[in-house]
């Protein structure tokens, strides 16, 4: 006759369900917001970025093709430009922190530019070097939220790079985010809609494939 080893005892062989905790660490943290009653904002950015678009050239940077202004939006912009980066600093003050978890107030300083893409034209990936949050406003989607097969989604590249995609591409974590593991996330553009971002983080549009005119403001928070 034997005695059953207590439990917990080292030697006592497993038995039932071992007890998992999944923790998703370093998360990344992407902000969508919907701006209430945009439609006036929209209509008044609207005028004066094509107004810009027919009196200046423009500039090259990330996009292929399209027009994309300066980097002086709030100079030319006016009492619109101003109320929407007013919102993009409201929105960062409510997820910036110290490292205590204390709320702040930076005085975030904000530079910005107007892009307008028609047919075939996106941006390449590209990251913002020496700003904390950066981000997109949505100014006319060119039809896109009506019919998503227009294209000229936001590409979020995955900040932990392919790796884990390189071993075996068919597998993933069976986890919140895990089917994007390696590869890259997309969000649909609609008017009136702010996607706040670390300004580390790679990114790009998809090509805009719609007869229409897509229009938005990208801009930086820096310290």
């Amino acid at each position: 006759m034997t005695t059953p080893l207590p439990q917990g005892d080292p030697r006592r062989p497993a038995g039932g369900q071992a007890q998992v905790q999944l923790r998703l660490m370093f998360p990344t943290p992407v902000a969508l917001a919907q701006l209430p009653n945009a439609e006036p904002l929209n209509a008044d950015l609207k005028r004066i970025v094509l107004e810009r678009e027919r009196n200046h050239a423009g500039s090259a940077h990330s996009n292929l093709g399209g027009w994309q202004s300066n980097w002086d939006f709030a100079e030319w912009g006016g009492k619109p430009a101003a109320a929407l980066l007013t919102g993009a600093k409201r929105l960062a003050d409510d997820l910036t922190c110290d490292r205590k978890g204390e709320k702040v107030r930076p005085d975030w300083q904000a530079n910005a530019w107007a892009n307008i893409n028609r047919s075939g034209h996106g941006n390449e990936f590209h990251t913002h070097p020496g700003c904390f949050w950066s981000g997109v406003y949505y100014v006319d989607d060119g039809g896109i939220a009506a019919d998503p097969s227009l294209g000229g989604e936001f590409e979020i590249q995955d900040p932990r790079g392919v790796a884990p995609a390189m071993y075996a591409p068919r597998l993933t974590v069976a986890a919140t985010g895990g089917a994007a593991m390696g590869a890259s996330e997309t969000i649909s553009p609609r008017a009136g809609l702010m996607v706040l971002f670390p300004s580390w983080l790679s990114h790009a549009v998809r090509p805009y494939f719609g007869t229409a005119t897509r229009i938005s403001i990208a801009f930086n928070l820096s310290l």
